[in-house]
């Protein structure tokens, strides 16, 4: 591990990253939270299905 090459790394992707506008962070924004929404509607439909079957919870 070479400390020194490591670090420059990391200062030149630091150099490269800006704050996202306000019309960026909101269509981040809103695709997580889709993702989030599709993650939950999943996994309400595993447990609905999980009820009606045999032996479920």
């Amino acid at each position: 591990m070479n400390i020194p090459t490591d670090l420059s790394s990391y200062i030149r992707v630091l150099k490269l990253a800006s704050t996202p506008d306000r019309d960026e962070f909101t269509q981040i924004s809103l695709v997580a939270g889709a993702g989030i929404m599709l993650v939950g509607l999943l996994g309400f439909v595993i447990f609905v299905i999980m009820q009606f079957l045999p032996g479920g919870v």
